[in-house]
């Protein structure tokens, strides 16, 4: 007897996603993390302003944040290109082959942290984060919060995150 994922084209792109991830297909995703002094949740339209605000208002902040040197972003961009890439990076989250998720402090978005598989080392995931420079006591802090979360509550052993002072 066939199953009817078979025939369905949702189905399909669902065992794709599965297939493709870079968590076991049994992990359920943490949908929030609390930190001390922040929280986390996955990256959303609903961020789009503020989050393009915190990026923006911290562009050499965020290149100078240990993990961040030498990439292309942050570069400006249009409220609407922010949109698009926030987009990106919800359909990952969703198909499972990379988690952002918006840091937090009350409602104020101060970061952002990515999580994706890492294709350099034999790492388990490759950890990238900002803050905003005006939260850039925040930045230890995140750090260290989220290694030790992605080391407990994430089928990781090893991660590449640069290290803060």
């Amino acid at each position: 007897c066939r199953s009817l994922r078979y025939f369905s084209p949702l189905s399909k792109h669902l065992d794709m996603a599965v297939a493709s991830s870079f968590v076991p297909a049994d992990f359920i995703v943490p949908t929030t993390f609390q930190g001390p002094g922040f929280y986390l949740e996955p990256l959303a339209a609903k961020h789009n302003e503020r989050d393009h605000e915190a990026w923006s208002s911290s562009m050499q902040h965020i290149h100078k944040t240990p993990g961040m040197e030498g990439r292309d972003w942050p570069h400006d961009m249009t409220l609407g290109e922010n949109l698009k890439d926030m987009e990106m990076h919800w359909r990952e989250f969703q198909e499972r082959t990379a988690f952002t998720y918006s840091i937090l402090e009350n409602d104020y978005v101060i970061g952002c942290v990515y999580i994706y598989p890492d294709k350099e080392t034999d790492a388990d995931a490759h950890v990238r984060s900002w803050v905003r420079k005006s939260r850039a006591e925040m930045d230890r802090v995140v750090w260290q919060s989220i290694s030790e979360w992605l080391l407990t509550e994430w089928p990781f052993a090893k991660l590449r995150y640069a290290e803060r002072a």
